[in-house]
């Protein structure tokens, strides 16, 4: 049919990406996802400055993609299809790197230059085509790729690039003997350079290139050579790492400081300095190579060259910067804040090979290396003055160990250790201890697991949810279980297909195997050892080990070959045989397809931006909006820079305000938000200063004015110092009794306190803080109050825990998806909720202003965090339902109960506690037998989900079983309320027999 061989591999590959586009484009999600891909989004349509480290490769790709279609909706649509086209193109160079490894076993020439080979038969292209097709297309279709092709986020490029070197390097091994035959060596490297600005996943790739070079260079590789290819590409990926990323910035960051400091120059000259000075010995390189026809060196300088070019896309970071962005953390401006920018300083470190224990205990701290900040001096030239020295810790070396794994000290740490391996938290764990954890729960739980979900099966999507093997029926699983979509069950074939091409290549090829089989190693169980992961994280993690999942598509693929010779014997007719093979394979990537559809097709979810318009649609106008972590905050910052949605709105991330650049950055101007209003000074909340202010009582002292504090915390104040250990000077406070002097009249003025609520204005607020110590966050707040006078209005999300709303919960007023902090005091002396419900406002939000698209469409796929995070809806329904019956408004809440249950219903969001607290409400309207029906529901999955999760190990479904026992809770408080003791009873030997007392 086809003239030649080359043409069927181009055409079959051009299938192969027509097909994964098409099912990605198809799949993908119209709007912002939650996780990091609204800040993505945000940051690659106006090139902000995202988390650490950074990906400018990626948006530089995502902002050409949003200049092409536009703003708003359209454009976000365009960069979300920048993932699907990336991993369109990563199918297909798996589907032609399969078949020239293909190729070779076919050809049984595993050592030859295969386009120099005699060109296959009709039959034997037919094979090798098949074997692309399903491996790339299994590939296509498994778990954790399909995932991150439909979103904005940075490892379907990364995936793309780890693809396109393999796939370069194979190209390279076929022209190796040709005289240009380093281009493809220097393309690689410009591709290495920039795959850093996406992601460095693609890095752990070279040890297996470096064994691809070896053996194409060698003619009789030896193990002693092979253990020097392995030193020597491990040591090209530290030079990479350590020495290129952060290595090159900070030799010019201590140039910077040398030459500005000690040589009296102004800013930057270092910099300049430091890239002239790499410019001339690149430059003395290359001369010296040219001059003793040095042509491994010659490649090797054009190499870091290109290697560096494709860095060099790290530079919009401090460009960007300087121009003081909406969204800029870190503060990356110049090169010194720019390294520790790249070193990811601000989530600490884990050791890696040798450190402490979760319980060693420090025997000593120094200060280590200093940070810098630019000021000038007295005569106003330019210096770099040291604004801390961060302090490190000593352990004894008996509390430290090789590859500690039981490394956390957080509480919930230590308890799941516990669970995974039965450490004490007061004895010292052992190196039995610390391997058991590394094989069970890090290589078991956090890699392996991953790997049998994308070739065995998944049980669902809930966290920790197992492996789905062939066997597994639906007797015994809760109703939301048996039901989940994400319930796929791949029967073991594409392990099983992969298993088959694994011994096939080693059989055949064993040294392309070893290439294949260190691909598979070092972008899986080498990135386990890497992250030393803790026993408790927020999400799942599958999606880091893509590149390790590509591997092993690559020996599906070759898994048909192997079926061809098992069936050889059988079916001699060789088109006979190699066409049944192909359609038997096919049902692989086929049952992954189907079964993986429902539970990856994101088109028709908008719940991520409905949430972002509805939080801020539910704040007044020119509104302060803290929130808490990533989901209640990056799809807001994709609403307001992308689709422009409430830009007078200004967004703060609590955890962010214990950093100094981020509160420098409330106090700047930021999209139509004018600064925040703030007596403290940067000098006041520099890292290093105010960090926390430890509670040391005073009896002489009562209560606490805190507009007289934060002048005393400004004035650095004698009568709040106490003395550390270590004689360092700390801020503190005297009492937890805090107020605040409210004028009222100014108050009414505004016109801030609903009508309703007018008598409950207090001329002062009174409240108590932690016992422990304030966190800068909270002293950043606590003078936000101090210094605003209610001219804005101030929020904290609902999605905050109540520890942290600063002890301001009876000056609370819920009014959408978040409390607004008023003078205006809670009359209810112990009540159930968090703040006063405002019910014109609370009801003018949930049934008017609030968008609920396709929640009640049950073809639309709603994951866990989705499903977790849309029945925070549900709790702002009950709580005006329940308003609105407390003041003897029954058709008002009706209505409201009848909008919860027809906007959010149970076949698409199951029922969970929220919707407990709806069955006293129906109760006192007069709809018994609805109530009736929604506890028995409820009783009934509860039961069978505490009997299911309680069969696992302990700790693992923490959660679930934490939320079920709420449930429980509300059921027994709905049985109370309504006085139905038959129910009660029920609910009483539940929770007994789930969590009987001691």
């Amino acid at each position: 049919m086809f003239k030649s061989y080359e043409k069927a591999n181009n055409a079959a590959g051009v299938l192969v990406f027509a097909v994964a586009l098409a099912t990605y484009l198809l799949t993908l999600e119209p709007t912002v996802s939650f996780w990091d891909c609204g800040e993505f989004l945000a940051s690659a349509n106006k090139l902000l400055v995202p988390h650490p480290p950074g990906a400018p490769t990626f948006l530089l790709l995502g902002r050409l993609a949003s200049i092409l279609a536009g703003d708003g909706a359209r454009a976000t649509l365009f960069m979300n299809a920048v993932s699907a086209l990336s991993s369109a193109l990563t199918v297909l160079l798996l589907f032609w790197t399969i078949t020239l490894l293909a190729r070779k076993l076919v050809l049984h020439r595993p050592g030859a230059s295969v386009e120099r080979a005699t060109l296959p038969t009709a039959a034997q292209t037919a094979q090798i085509l098949s074997a692309g097709l399903i491996g790339s297309l299994a590939f296509a279709f498994s778990d954790s790729f399909w995932f991150n092709a439909v979103e904005a986020e940075v490892y379907a490029m990364s995936a793309l690039c780890t693809a396109a070197v393999v796939w370069l390097m194979l190209k390279w091994e076929n022209r190796a003997d040709e005289a240009d035959s380093d281009k493809w060596l220097i393309l690689i490297a410009y591709v290495i350079g920039l795959s850093i600005g996406v992601h460095l996943l693609n890095l752990l790739a070279l040890p297996a290139l470096g064994f691809l070079y070896y053996f194409r260079k060698t003619a009789r590789p030896t193990t002693r050579g092979g253990l020097f290819t392995l030193g020597l590409s491990g040591a090209l990926v530290l030079l990479i790492l350590l020495g290129v990323i952060p290595g090159l910035p900070s030799l010019a960051g201590d140039f910077e400081v040398f030459f500005v400091n000690s040589v009296g120059l102004p800013f930057n000259s270092g910099v300049v300095l430091f890239l002239a000075l790499l410019v001339g010995l690149l430059v003395a390189g290359f001369r010296y190579a040219v001059r003793r026809q040095r042509r491994v060196l010659h490649t090797a300088l054009l190499s870091l060259v290109f290697v560096l070019i494709g860095y060099s896309s790290y530079l919009i970071v401090p460009i960007r910067s300087g121009f003081n962005p909406a969204l800029d953390e870190n503060n990356p401006e110049d090169v010194l804040s720019f390294v520790s920018y790249l070193k990811r300083e601000q989530y600490g470190q884990r050791p890696l090979l040798y450190g402490p224990q979760f319980n060693a205990q420090p025997t000593d701290q120094y200060e280590g290396a200093p940070r810098y900040e630019r000021s000038h001096d007295a005569a106003g030239h330019d210096t770099y003055l040291i604004a801390e020295r961060r302090l490190e810790t000593t352990y004894a070396a008996t509390d430290k160990t090789l590859l500690p794994r039981l490394y956390s000290p957080k509480p919930e740490d230590v308890r799941a250790y516990g669970n995974w391996v039965g450490a004490a938290p007061d004895q010292k764990p052992t190196m039995v201890q610390n391997l058991a954890f590394l094989v069970k729960y890090q290589l078991g739980h956090m890699y392996w697991r991953y790997f049998l979900w994308n070739f065995v099966g998944r049980e669902s999507d809930v966290q920790h949810a197992g492996v789905l093997w062939p066997t597994a029926g639906k007797s015994g699983l809760p109703v939301e279980l048996a039901n989940n979509k994400a319930r796929n069950n791949f029967y073991a074939l594409p392990l099983l297909l992969g298993v088959l091409g694994l011994f096939f290549q080693v059989k055949r090829d064993k040294h392309n195997a070893l290439v294949v089989g260190l691909l598979f190693l070092l972008t899986g169980v080498a990135i386990v050892l890497y992250l030393n992961q803790p026993p408790t994280e927020p999400r799942e993690r599958d999606y880091t080990f893509a590149g390790s999942f590509y591997a092993f598509a690559i020996w599906i693929g070759l898994g048909v070959l192997a079926l061809n010779e098992l069936v050889r014997s059988l079916l001699r007719q060789e088109r006979l045989r190699v066409a049944a093979v192909a359609l038997l394979a096919l049902a692989v990537p086929a049952l992954m397809a189907t079964q993986g559809w429902d539970d990856h097709n994101r088109a028709n979810r908008y719940s991520a931006l409905d949430w972002a318009r509805n939080m801020l649609n539910g704040v007044a106008p020119n509104a302060i909006l803290i929130t808490y972590a990533d989901n209640d905050t990056f799809p807001l910052w994709y609403a307001q820079n992308v689709e422009n949605l409430r830009p007078d709105v200004r967004v703060a991330v609590l955890s962010y305000l214990n950093t100094d650049w981020y509160v420098d950055q409330m106090k700047q101007p930021a999209n139509s938000s004018a600064p925040w209003p703030m007596s403290l000074a940067h000098k006041d909340y520099s890292q290093g200063t105010n960090d926390y202010l430890p509670y040391v009582p005073n009896p002489a002292v009562t209560s606490l004015n805190v507009k007289e504090f934060m002048q005393l915390v400004r004035q650095n104040s004698p009568l709040l110092q106490v003395q550390t250990q270590s004689g360092k000077a700390l801020l503190s406070y005297p009492t937890t009794n805090f107020y605040l002097d409210v004028d009222t009249a100014a108050v009414q003025r505004l016109g801030i306190i609903p009508k309703e609520r007018r008598k409950q204005l207090v001329p002062r607020m009174n409240w108590q803080a932690s016992k422990e110590a304030l966190e800068k966050n909270t002293l950043v707040i606590l003078d936000l109050l101090a210094s605003n006078n209610w001219q804005r209005p101030v929020y904290l999300s609902a999605s905050i825990p109540q520890q942290d709303y600063a002890g301001l919960d009876n000056y609370l007023q819920l009014e959408g998806l978040s409390y607004r902090i008023l003078p205006a005091q809670n009359p209810d002396s112990q009540p159930r909720e968090v703040g006063t419900v405002a019910k014109k406002l609370l009801d003018d939000s949930l049934m008017r202003k609030f968008s609920y698209r396709n929640l009640n469409r049950p073809g639309v796929y709603y994951d866990e965090l989705n499903r977790r995070t849309m029945a925070l809806y549900r709790e702002q329904f009950v709580r005006l339902s329940q308003a609105y019956l407390q003041d003897g408004e029954t058709a008002k809440a009706k209505a409201v109960i009848d909008r919860c249950l027809r906007v959010i219903p149970d076949d698409t969001i199951p029922f969970d506690y929220n919707n407990a607290d709806l069955i006293a409400p129906l109760t006192q309207l007069g709809e018994t037998r609805r109530a009736h029906q929604l506890f028995d529901l409820l009783t009934n999955r509860t039961q069978q989900s505490l009997a299911y999760y309680s069969r696992h190990e302990p700790g693992l479904f923490e959660r679930e079983i934490g939320i079920n026992m709420l449930t429980l809770q509300h059921l027994y408080q709905a049985a109370a309320d309504t006085n139905d003791q038959a129910r009660a009873a029920r609910i009483t030997a539940l929770a007994e027999q789930y969590y009987p007392r001691s």
